[in-house]
């Protein structure tokens, strides 16, 4: 009944952003904008130019050029953006009385959760894989710049890079969605989307590397699951052993224990808002 239930719930989230296709359309455009527009003009790889190969590696992490720096950066950004404005799904149900219809079915609220999160983490890997797809794509158009790697990409590094995206969704899916059931104003929800969103990219390493970052943004820089997310996509495109500190599996390891400990927060506060009163 339980699996039923999740099944049900996880594929009428999906139908439902399905049959909007220009929902669809407009998110994919942002970040199309940024990989032709932003990440064609703003390549401060060209100031390096003149300088030896070693500095030019240093500088991004082992990324050939800043492109692929920052296309890959892009990458994990889309996903984090995408998880951002799931949570105004509930707020919209809430107000159509869906949510109140569910409450009183015989599915347990853990379950209702699950199934949003579920869906809106298939919906940021979805949006995650296009970037990555497009970047690449780009590396074969006269006149661009695109997403290059330095080595052959294995099974297990595809494994890890999904699994970084997958990780980092679910955290923050988790907690927009709970924000969700929490805030009644979709206005309120905007704003604070546009309050989380701008920090957590600024202060990651997906638009600049951080030996160019002050020492007390670099120290927020590190700490950012953005960045950790980030880092596991980079050493698996463009592996360099005398940048990166610990091994993709030491930030998959992070991300677990960032993703964990916020799902159990957003479950208890999830539970306790749908609880009946």
């Amino acid at each position: 009944m339980t699996l039923r239930a999740f099944s049900a719930l996880t594929g009428r989230e999906l139908r439902r952003w399905v049959r909007t296709p220009t929902a669809i359309i407009a998110s994919v455009m942002t970040p199309f904008f940024y990989l032709i527009l932003f990440g064609q003009a703003f390549n401060i790889g060209k100031f390096l130019s003149a300088g030896p190969a070693s500095e030019t590696l240093a500088a991004f992490q082992g990324a050939p050029n800043y492109y692929s720096y920052f296309s890959s950066g892009m990458v994990i950004f889309v996903v984090l953006f995408s998880s951002l404005f799931i949570g105004a799904n509930v707020i919209f149900d809430k107000r159509l009385g869906y949510i109140k219809k569910l409450t009183v079915a015989p599915v347990s609220r853990s379950v209702i959760l699950a199934a949003n999160v579920a869906a809106g983490v298939i919906r940021c890997l979805l949006f995650g894989g296009v970037v990555f797809l497009l970047a690449v794509v780009f590396t074969h158009v006269p006149g661009l710049n695109g997403l290059t790697t330095t080595v052959p990409v294995s099974a297990l590094g595809v494994i890890e890079i999904f699994l970084a995206m997958a990780l980092l969704a679910a955290a923050f899916t988790s907690l927009f969605v709970t924000v969700g059931y929490v805030i009644e104003q979709v206005e309120a929800y905007f704003a604070l989307i546009n309050l989380v969103n701008l920090p957590l990219l600024f202060s990651s390493t997906a638009l600049a590397p951080e030996t160019i970052m002050p020492g007390w943004l670099k120290t927020i820089a590190n700490g950012n699951p953005v960045t950790l997310s980030i880092n596991v996509l980079r050493e698996n495109l463009f592996p360099w052993q005398g940048y990166y500190s610990y091994s993709p599996e030491v930030y998959l390891g992070v991300l677990f224990v960032f993703a964990f400990a916020l799902i159990a927060l957003c479950v208890a506060v999830t539970l306790k808002t749908l609880a009946p009163r």
